[in-house]
Order: C-alpha cells, then sequence, then structure tokens
C-alpha cells in the first residue's frame, strides 16, 4: 500500500467530501484530474487512463499528478486537524500565535489576558514547553506593562524550565531504550537491558523522585513493562505499578486531560496483575480502562480495544471461564479492519491456545492457517519473543492433531533457528521444554514411564522456583497434562493455584 492510499484510508466519509470540494476551489482548470485520481483510490485502480500513459511524456506527467495529489492530500489533513482539533493543547497553541499577532498591532493589554488563560490551561495540563513558551513571550514584551510582576514571570520561568528539562532528558532517555527494545525484539540483537536501563537512568538523570506527569509515567511503565516481558518476570516491576496507582489516585482530576497517557497506565497496571496471575485484581483495572476508553465520544476506541479484549479473554480464561473467554476472543477478530494488525495476531494466538487446552483442535488449525506468513515476518513485524511462542503453539498443535512428521519438521527448525538465541539470552529452560517435547512426539510411550515422569514433574518444580509469568505457565500445564493423562485445561487451573500461591483472586 502506497502512501496516497494510506492518507486515504484515513479518511471518513465527511473528510473525503470536504476534500474534494477543497480540490475543486483550488483547480484552475477542469482537466486536472487529481479529483478523478483522487476517487481512484478507492477501488485501487490509480490507472486513469492507459491511452494517457501510453509515452513517457504523459507518465511524468501522471507521476506529478500522483505529487500534487499526495502534497494536498498533506496540506488539506494538516489544516483539518488543526481546525477541527478542540483539544486544550490546540487552544493554547491558537491564544500563543494570536497574542503575537496583537502584539504586532499593539493591543497590550487584550495580548497579557490572553497569555494568562494559556498560561492557565497549560498549567492544568501540565504542557511544560507551552508554558514556556508562553513565559518567554511574557518575559519578551514585559516592557509594555510596568505593572506586571516581571520577577514573579521569571522565577515561573526557572522553575517550569527545570520540569521542561527533566521531561526532555526523560524523553532522550526513553528514546534511546526504545531504539534498543526495538533491536531487541527485531533483530536478535543480545544486550544486557538491565545494565543499558541502569546507565540510560544515570545518563540522563531519570528518576521517580522528580515530579511525575501522566506522560512520564506512561513512558517510565512502558519501559518497565518491556523489561518484565525480556525477563519473563512481571514481579519486578511492582514498585513502578504501585507508584502508579498513587500517581492517578492522586491526579484523578487531571485523568481527561491526559486521557490517551491514563488509558496505557491503566493497561500497563491491568496487564502486571494478569501476568502475576492476580486476575480479578486484573479485571478491576480493566473495567476502569474501558471506561476511560469509552470517554471523548470513543475517540480511542479503535487504538485500544483489541488491547483491552486480549486481556478481558485472558483474565476469564484463566479463572475458569473458558467459553466466555473464547466468545470475547472470536467476538474482536470480527471487529473491523481498522484496529492494530499486531494487536490482532496477539488475540489469534491466545484463542489458538485456548482452542488447543480445551481440545478443539479443528478450530485452532484453522486460526492457525491465517498466521500464514515466515517466521521471518513475524520477527521483524512482532518480535523475536512472540514469534517464539507462536512456534512453540504450532508445535503443541501438531502434536495434538497427531501430525508427527510435521511436528519434528518444526522442531528441528525451531532448533536451527533460535536455540543458540536462546542459550545467549539465558532461557535454557525452553530449549530444556522443547527437548522434552520431542522425546515425547519421537516415542509417545514414553510419558507413561515413571523415569520420564518424574523428569518432567521435577522440571515443573523447577521453572515454579524461577521468574513466574502466566504464559509460561501454561506450556508447562500442556506437558504436565501429557504426563499426567489429564485434560489441558484442568491441568492449567490446577497447576495455577502452585504458580502463583501468593494470589488471592483464585
Amino acid at each position: 500500500m502506497n502512501a496516497l492510499h494510506e492518507i486515504s484510508n484515513m479518511m471518513n466519509k465527511n473528510d473525503r467530501k470536504a476534500f474534494i470540494h477543497y480540490l475543486s476551489k483550488k483547480n484552475k482548470r477542469k482537466d486536472t484530474g487529481n479529483i478523478e485520481l483522487f476517487n481512484s483510490l478507492k477501488t485501487d485502480d490509480i490507472k486513469l487512463n492507459k491511452k494517457k500513459l501510453s509515452d513517457k511524456k504523459s507518465t511524468d506527467a501522471y507521476h506529478a499528478l500522483r505529487k500534487r495529489l499526495y502534497d494536498n492530500m498533506i496540506d488539506f489533513m494538516a489544516n483539518r486537524n488543526f481546525e477541527n482539533d478542540t483539544s486544550q493543547e490546540n487552544t493554547i497553541l491558537r491564544l500563543i500565535v494570536v497574542s503575537r499577532l496583537f502584539f504586532e498591532n499593539k493591543l497590550e493589554k487584550t495580548v497579557f489576558k490572553c497569555l494568562a488563560k494559556a498560561e492557565v490551561l497549560a498549567a492544568n495540563i501540565e504542557h511544560f514547553s507551552l508554558l514556556n513558551e508562553i513565559y518567554l513571550t511574557q518575559i519578551q514584551f514585559a516592557h509594555f506593562d510596568l505593572s506586571l510582576p516581571i520577577e514573579k514571570i521569571i522565577q515561573n520561568f526557572k522553575t517550569n524550565k527545570k520540569q521542561l528539562e527533566y521531561e526532555q532528558q526523560l524523553n532522550l532517555g526513553y528514546a534511546v531504550l526504545r531504539r534498543e527494545l526495538a533491536a531487541i525484539n527485531h533483530e536478535s540483537r543480545i544486550v544486557d537491558f538491565e545494565l543499558l536501563i541502569k546507565n540510560t537512568i544515570e545518563t540522563y538523570g531519570i528518576s521517580l523522585k522528580q515530579g511525575l506527569t501522566f506522560k512520564s509515567l506512561y513512558q517510565i511503565l512502558f519501559i518497565a513493562n518491556e523489561y518484565a516481558s525480556i525477563n519473563n518476570n512481571y514481579a519486578l516491576i511492582e514498585p513502578f505499578v504501585v507508584k502508579s496507582y498513587r500517581f492517578i489516585s492522586k491526579k484523578a482530576n487531571l485523568t481527561d486531560k491526559h486521557l490517551y497517557y491514563h488509558i496505557y497506565i491503566l493497561y500497563f497496571i491491568a496487564n502486571f496483575y494478569f501476568r502475576n496471575g492476580q486476575f480479578t485484581t486484573s479485571l478491576n483495572y480493566l473495567n476502569s480502562m474501558f471506561t476511560e476508553v469509552k470517554k471523548q465520544s470513543d475517540k480511542y476506541y479503535q487504538r485500544f480495544c483489541l488491547r483491552y479484549f486480549l486481556l478481558l479473554s485472558f483474565n476469564e480464561n484463566y479463572l475458569g471461564n473458558f467459553q466466555k473467554a473464547i466468545a470475547i476472543a472470536e467476538k474482536s477478530l470480527a471487529l473491523n479492519k481498522k484496529t492494530d494488525p499486531n494487536d490482532n495476531n496477539d488475540i489469534r494466538l491466545m484463542l489458538i491456545v485456548f482452542y488447543i487446552q480445551q481440545n478443539t483442535g479443528r478450530n485452532a488449525v484453522k486460526e492457525m492457517a491465517k498466521l500464514n506468513h515466515t517466521d521471518s515476518w513475524y520477527e521483524k513485524k512482532m518480535g523475536m519473543d512472540w514469534t517464539i511462542k507462536k512456534c512453540l503453539v504450532e508445535i503443541l498443535l501438531h502434536i495434538q492433531e497427531e501430525n508427527t512428521e510435521l511436528a519434528i519438521s518444526r522442531i528441528k527448525s525451531f532448533k536451527r533457528r533460535y536455540k543458540k538465541y536462546l542459550l545467549t539470552v539465558n532461557e535454557e529452560r525452553v530449549v530444556h521444554y522443547l527437548l522434552f517435547v520431542e522425546q515425547y512426539v519421537m516415542k509417545p510411550e514414553i510419558i507413561k514411564t515413571e523415569k520420564f515422569q518424574k523428569t518432567i514433574e521435577g522440571f515443573i518444580i523447577t521453572s515454579q522456583n524461577g521468574p513466574k509469568d502466566i504464559l509460561i505457565m501454561s506450556f508447562l500445564a500442556w506437558l504436565l497434562a501429557k504426563v499426567r493423562q489429564k485434560p489441558i485445561y484442568e491441568t492449567t487451573l490446577n497447576l495455577l493455584t502452585t504458580y502463583f500461591p501468593a494470589s488471592h483472586s483464585i
């Protein structure tokens, strides 16, 4: 899909109608062709007229037309977004811009009233960069009003500058860590992420003791969440979660003004409690998250709905409500295509796991067939950790469906591709797990031997002593179910009580 199609797909019916009107007013000739080209984007038929493009000159003209249409679409979307944006940030920007215009026309009293109003709005939403602009403008033109308390404005500027500098340092540290996370997830780069976090915090002076904002808390939680995911140990980030809860409790009056970050914070907290087996607590935060998602006319519904349904399904499944969990997952996959494709992949893989747990292989096979890209493609799009889990689920599904040759083939390719990587990142237990699975596939009767059963039971106990994660537990439960010759879902729920003994939600 090219840029023209991508921007066109962003437009709703009213946007498209307004854009055509915008082009009509701008066109000086009737044979411009830009409206015709724009309408052709709906059907992907971007070749307007083959006869027109028969020689090089008309081909050049066609590409020039595409370039002009692209530029017009950019200008239109920028102006329309600015016109329709009713956020406080946009209101403050307008007040700053109009204040400078009033200064040029010597309307000093009106200027200072506008700036005072802008200052109150910016302070309310803790927008330090806009406050910086407001204070600089007030100081620059303070000589127009000698009654203005210049010392107070300068002090406000200095205080705000410290907050702004910390925010900028956090943004730099966040950017560095996001880059490294992308390399870890999508390029298999081996990094001591714990050391990297420590060095980044020291370099950029990041501290939880500093005054937090919704944005800075989101950034810190994002990094903490990814760190826990890499280590498969969400207990590591409990101090961040506690701090987050206290923060949003104290600043409840600002949540609507920072809705995007507030929703994300609630999601991170809900995910933390789910991954630690505290499902009821997780559901409580998910309920709060969904309440926020529905605010401001469903402004962020498309952005967050699949993440909400993903965690909701997971929690219901491990609370014992598997039918409800499957129904939620199936319904969420039927939503319109404007949702994030990565979130769709997450839900589809989760649903496959649910089907395997319920021994409904036909449904699982049907969904697995839709994850039809190569491992390399998924590594780049979804990350190494996700792709490894997907491959393991596929192997278990082949075993469950008695596709022995396919299971052996996938095990061999998995070892060739991921064994060295897993050993490098200290994930030996995945390698050991796959070894046990391979032994079972090659010689199914081994499952009945006392030696193999004791080995598996010991492996489960050892795994429980390490970092705990609900998804790892699910893989262990599949193997344990085979050893004990019990239903997978029943074994999974029983294992939860020993895997997360401190959880009061089970």
